[in-house]
């Protein structure tokens, strides 16, 4: 089983670096966009990353889900999934961004996308609390 827990957390490693680094590459996106009017390497590099790591977050998903289950259901791994749930969310409101800047479409502010990229920090430290700690 030890197995399964380094796949989930190798593919917890590469979804928590793009749920990080997206919204973070939409905002230096939105300013290459409104210098040049194109789509050009910010984006590129944002699409990729989000799509890169989107696969890793189906592989850190079905290896928790696994791990879950194999732990027989605890309360704090319920807790957790919760979490992730909320940081799933959070991931796909991600995509709907990047798929209206890749129309050019920029509606949320610097400011608003920073605390949109610190929010998923704040879940993601509680995911490592319950995970360390397993308080309940």
């Amino acid at each position: 089983m030890e197995w399964v827990k380094v796949l989930h957390l190798l593919a917890v490693l590469g979804w928590m670096t793009g749920i990080f680094v997206a919204p973070r590459g939409l905002i230096y996106w939105k300013r290459e966009f409104a210098k040049t009017g194109e789509f050009g390497p910010a984006g590129d590099l944002t699409m990729r990353v989000y799509r890169f790591s989107l696969g890793l977050g189906v592989i850190a998903i079905l290896s928790g889900l696994w791990l879950f289950w194999w732990w027989g259901f605890p309360l704090w791994a319920w807790t957790k999934l919760g979490l992730v749930a909320v940081l799933a969310a959070h991931y796909g409101w991600t995509g709907l961004l990047v798929l209206r800047a890749r129309r050019g479409v920029f509606e949320q502010s610097d400011l608003w996308l920073r605390v949109f990229n610190e929010l998923s920090v704040l879940f993601a430290i509680g995911v490592l609390f319950l995970v360390v700690f397993k308080p309940f």
